[in-house]
């Protein structure tokens, strides 16, 4: 069952972030990532693998990590898919906050969500950065500008 539903997660995801990175500008893109539908049968999903992970050893685990433990614990291919689920579900809330922010400022996000879809933090990151350069350097221009693609 873990294996199937690794599968069907990451099959999942796709359509969102080919949505934010391909087709921002879509009305059904913006209405798509500007409510919670991407994230209540991930966020179901992951309650339900939580609930069925959880036995005395790993919430022992949990309560007082320790690195060599939760190694051990993510040999198990039920924790290690409720693990993925919770990278995918966070690094899609976290593109989502890029892709908003993009729309709300005009600012070019493409970058930042690829890096979002293979590693959330990264790609807030790039973000940041982004956000940063982009006051810094060109404080009196529209940010809109930024947002175009150069030739």
């Amino acid at each position: 069952m873990s294996v199937q539903i690794f599968q069907v997660a990451n099959f999942f995801v796709l359509p969102f972030w080919i949505l934010m990175i391909f087709l921002p500008k879509w009305n059904i893109t913006k209405r798509v990532m500007e409510s919670y539908i991407p994230f209540v049968p991930l966020a179901a999903t992951y309650l339900y693998l939580f609930i069925n992970s959880i036995t005395p050893e790993t919430a022992q685990s949990f309560s007082n990590p320790q690195l060599s433990d939760i190694a051990r614990l993510f040999a198990d291919e039920k924790v290690a898919v409720t693990g993925w689920l919770h990278f995918l579900t966070l690094d899609l809330f976290t593109g989502r906050y890029v892709y908003l922010e993009g729309q709300k400022t005009g600012m070019w996000t493409v970058h930042s969500l690829i890096l979002c879809f293979f590693a959330g933090p990264l790609g807030l990151l790039s973000h940041i950065l982004t956000d940063w350069i982009a006051k810094a350097f060109f404080p009196s221009e529209k940010v809109e500008n930024l947002s175009e693609k150069p030739s």
